[in-house]
């Protein structure tokens, strides 16, 4: 479907979502996200990888080591991959994929510092705002760079690597899928959000059994991504997983507790989970989206890293 032009959008915040007719007595709309945006951009540095296959993919690099944290000490890299469109924001695909607000000084210090990896798809919007080049269009090997982009990282910082996790929304959750198809056994975290692909039965048996932890996390009024098109015919499956965490909420939310809209030419507030995860799936008050994670996404890549089940 053609997404807006967000350069050239402004967001419609008096629309009335069809789903509100569903909120409950207090249930309310919010509008915007509470974290500040587009602070951290200058603690990534910026690269360039070459590949013949897709055309060189320019990435960015958060390292917890320059930033202050010690250099003997090892630390965990997350890989975040954006959405469909989102690389035509520039230097804002860091906050469009969750990545940015995960190289705070407090996400960090709840982590104990962690690398951050944010590669970015060529993509180009076509005549009829159609993207082309997104993460999700297998006939782009995506995964060669993608992959040696993180080996590469890895390599030249071998001394400090500890466990390694890829996450991504939309195309991007698509995507975390895929290298998880692709690689079985690399990663040994991992969280696919707002996908509108889940694997079938077979490559779902064959993921559980690695040792790649996993948190799902779909919401189920998602506009884009219909949760009983994309989830429930493979809720059985995700379920039985040894190695997988499921969060599905009835509603995504805002930070100051609202039911989150966002609506720039159509809906997509519930699609836009991403925007929760980059607030660590907290609430402004101290509470957890999920009581199964009171510490919220930081504390379930402590929890991996740490090896508690």
């Amino acid at each position: 479907m053609p997404l807006p032009n967000f350069r050239e959008m402004s967001q419609d915040k008096t629309v009335i979502p069809d789903w509100a007719k569903y909120l409950k007595e207090g249930e309310f709309i919010s509008y915007s996200t509470t974290y500040k945006s587009k602070i951290y951009f200058d603690l990534f540095d910026e690269y360039v990888y070459s590949c013949k296959e897709t055309g060189d993919i320019k990435y960015y690099v958060y390292d917890p080591v320059k930033h202050g944290f010690p250099a003997d000490k090892k630390y965990p890299v997350l890989m975040f991959f954006h959405g469909a469109s989102n690389s035509l924001l520039g230097i804002d695909c860091i906050m469009c994929c969750g990545a940015e607000q995960y190289v705070s000084a407090k996400y960090q210090n709840d982590m104990g510092g962690a690398y951050i990896i944010v590669p970015v798809a060529n993509e180009k919007r076509e005549e009829n705002g159609r993207i082309d080049g997104t993460w999700s269009e297998e006939r782009i090997p995506y995964h060669i760079p993608v992959k040696a982009i993180y080996d590469k990282v890895v390599t030249d910082h071998s001394a400090n690597i500890g466990k390694k996790f890829i996450m991504g929304a939309s195309s991007g959750g698509f995507f975390t899928w895929h290298m998880l198809e692709k690689y079985p056994d690399y990663f040994d975290g991992a969280m696919p959000i707002a996908s509108g692909y889940v694997p079938k039965e077979e490559a779902l048996k064959k993921i559980g059994e690695t040792k790649t932890r996993i948190l799902v996390a779909h919401g189920q009024h998602d506009e884009m991504a219909d949760f009983d098109e994309c989830i429930k015919p493979r809720l059985n499956e995700l379920e039985s997983m040894k190695n997988c965490e499921l969060f599905l909420p009835e509603w995504v939310y805002n930070g100051d507790g609202g039911v989150a809209s966002v609506f720039y030419g159509f809906e997509m507030g519930q699609h836009c989970m991403i925007n929760w995860v980059q607030a660590n799936l907290m609430f402004d008050d101290g509470r957890a989206a999920d009581p199964m994670m009171p510490n919220g996404v930081t504390g379930w890549i402590k929890s991996v890293c740490d090896g508690d089940n």
